[in-house]
């Protein structure tokens, strides 16, 4: 009766852990974007309070507020999409990374932010930006994300800057330098090992390469 019991408790459990996750990453960007435009909500609401009070306090009203800020963000986003992908968005955006780079303290902040989105976004030369490393301790592989290469000093040999994400909040993580021949690569998205990442491990290919491409090489078979 007690194994019954404790079977159906972990079954439960396993059942609530997708959707709390979920709930919690959610929850979570829904939170960030209130803190964004609730200030932008609030000045509205003072704007039309001497035309029209009624909707003015309709406007002060905490979950109309919550509702207005995410959609001011939101629009907000989409614009500067819109504009940071026309030719005059990536000049202006040259002009703000330019004076950005003026402020000391902040250029060390928004200048390594920058760099890393960039990085994410653009494939490196020579190596493919997801890949495998033995990590955290001999025998063990983690997926991670090369950022960038450069040479040792005294041997010449390449050495791979690889961010490691943690499961299951991918924006925290470590940055490990490996040896480039010891990278496994990956023939995966961003998006793919960010999923994988996010979901520990459950949700993959079928298949992918885990030892280094030398001679025959491993592939591992994922299943239930």
């Amino acid at each position: 009766m007690l194994a019954k019991l404790q079977r159906n408790i972990l079954a439960g459990l396993f059942i609530v852990i997708p959707i709390w996750l979920t709930i919690w990453v959610i929850t979570f960007l829904i939170e960030l974007l209130i803190e964004f435009g609730r200030p932008i909500a609030s000045i509205l609401a003072g704007w039309i309070a001497p035309s029209s009070p009624m909707l003015a306090a309709l406007f002060r009203a905490d979950w109309f507020i919550d509702a207005m800020a995410v959609l001011i963000v939101l629009i907000g986003l989409l614009v500067i999409g819109v504009v940071g992908r026309a030719v005059i968005g990536r000049r202006l955006l040259d002009a703000f990374d330019r004076l950005m780079a003026r402020i000391p303290l902040v250029q060390s902040i928004y200048g390594s932010a920058r760099k890393l989105i960039q990085t994410v976004q653009t494939k490196p030369e020579g190596h493919q930006r997801v890949v495998l490393i033995e990590f955290p301790s001999p025998g063990m592989k983690a997926v991670g994300l090369v950022t960038r290469t450069f040479f040792d000093a005294a041997t010449g040999t390449e050495i791979a800057a690889v961010y490691v994400p943690t499961t299951p909040n991918p924006s925290s993580g470590y940055v490990e330098l490996v040896p480039a021949d010891t990278l496994v690569p990956l023939d995966w998205t961003v998006n793919e090992a960010l999923t994988f990442i996010i979901s520990g491990g459950a949700v993959a290919p079928e298949s992918f390469r885990f030892f280094a491409p030398l001679g025959n090489a491993a592939v591992v078979r994922m299943g239930v």
